[in-house]
């Protein structure tokens, strides 16, 4: 799997290519449909499969006050992508550049000309280009006049509505992650490398990991059951505190893990936590011998979630 700039420039290889386009925040049901498409006619066509997406998220440049809204990092996506079956991931770089390329520059300019692709795959509802002026048909029309074929996968529907980035999060928000997993077609996994912290978890009997939450979504505050995946491709399950920490002074927004029947030094590496269930929500505990006991309740209920016990 290659990672592409514009200003890298595209391999010959690479031209004449089918492109996926759009955001793929997530890379959910609706989105794999729209690569799976791309990487079909790849095949058929005997041409590679690219999956372009854009960093920043377009909504971060023109609203950039916004809280964390992102499901996915680029390292996740592109991981996504690649065990999807692309050949490379092209990412548009979003800033003034292409908020002011109009939709038929982008089609002829920037598809046509710069990335040479032969086809293109989006969804139904995808737009483009300046103020938003480009959409399936204009993609599809001015496409066709320049070599390249453009199709829309329709939407994929889960129990009558439309699958997206945005009722994810409104599930992850609420602590559904039931819902999100079912849309995702896996539990939302949060990415980042371990910190040192304050070791309080060690003196209390449950040592964590803690990881900042960056630019990812914030989920309902609480503790989850969850599994971790470390750096060597190794699975471990475990139970986690997303929040602020009330207990402690002074508040601290962390991802806590504490990984179960795991023993080991984690400061440094890199890990992705996994959020398969919610346990209940953070609460402040008037002493340590209370929060220790919910943790060993907690710990007990994360065990049965992830069918250990």
């Amino acid at each position: 799997m290659q990672r592409l700039t514009l200003a890298g420039g595209i391999p010959d290889d690479l031209k004449g290519s089918i492109v996926a386009l759009g955001n793929f925040d997530g890379f959910h049901l609706g989105h794999q449909a729209v690569v799976g498409r791309a990487i079909q006619r790849g095949f058929h066509e005997r041409r590679p499969a690219i999956v372009a997406t854009f960093d920043p998220h377009p909504v971060r440049f023109f609203k950039p006050e916004l809280p964390p809204f992102r499901l996915t990092t680029l390292d996740q996506r592109e991981a996504l992508f690649a065990h999807a079956g692309a050949d490379a991931m092209l990412v548009f770089e979003f800033g003034e550049e292409l908020r002011s390329t109009s939709a038929e520059d982008f089609v002829t300019r920037l598809l046509g000309e710069r990335i040479g692709a032969a086809g293109v795959v989006t969804g139904d509802d995808f737009t483009f280009g300046k103020m938003r002026g480009g959409n399936v048909d204009l993609l599809r029309n001015v496409g066709a006049a320049h070599g390249i074929v453009a199709e829309a996968v329709a939407p994929v529907l889960l129990d009558g509505e439309r699958i997206s980035s945005g009722r994810i999060r409104e599930a992850l928000q609420t602590g559904d992650t039931a819902t999100a997993t079912r849309l995702l077609s896996r539990d939302l996994a949060i990415q980042g490398v371990v910190q040192a912290g304050d070791r309080r978890g060690r003196e209390l009997g449950y040592p964590t990991a803690n990881m900042e939450l960056g630019d990812y979504l914030r989920p309902r505050y609480g503790i989850y059951a969850v599994r971790v995946t470390l750096e060597d491709g190794s699975e471990h399950p475990g139970v986690a505190s997303l929040g602020v920490r009330p207990t402690f002074d002074p508040p601290k927004e962390l991802l806590e893990t504490h990984l179960l029947d795991f023993d080991g030094d984690l400061y440094g590496r890199k890990l992705e936590v996994a959020l398969h269930a919610f346990i209940r929500d953070e609460k402040k505990f008037g002493d340590i011998d209370d929060l220790v006991a919910h943790m060993r309740e907690d710990e007990a209920q994360a065990r049965h979630l992830l069918a250990l016990d």
